[in-house]
């Protein structure tokens, strides 16, 4: 099973270690907690509209399988 709190937890873990080993890469840490952010913000909201989702697709699914 997914942790997201486990997932937020280990990349700020990282951040802090390669902020404290070296300056001139704190750009590339900021960029990446910014897109593992992003996922965690997606994967929390797919989990949160899970039925919506599977609806959807199912509905699009029965009508491409007709045309």
């Amino acid at each position: 099973m997914f942790n997201p709190l486990a997932t937020l937890v280990t990349l700020v873990s990282l951040a802090k270690d390669r902020l404290e080993r070296e300056e001139k890469g704190a750009t590339a840490v900021e960029y990446g907690l910014m897109v593992g952010l992003i996922a965690v913000a997606i994967i929390t909201a797919v989990i949160f509209l899970e039925d919506q989702l599977s609806g959807l697709f199912n509905d699009i699914g029965n009508t491409l399988s007709g045309l």
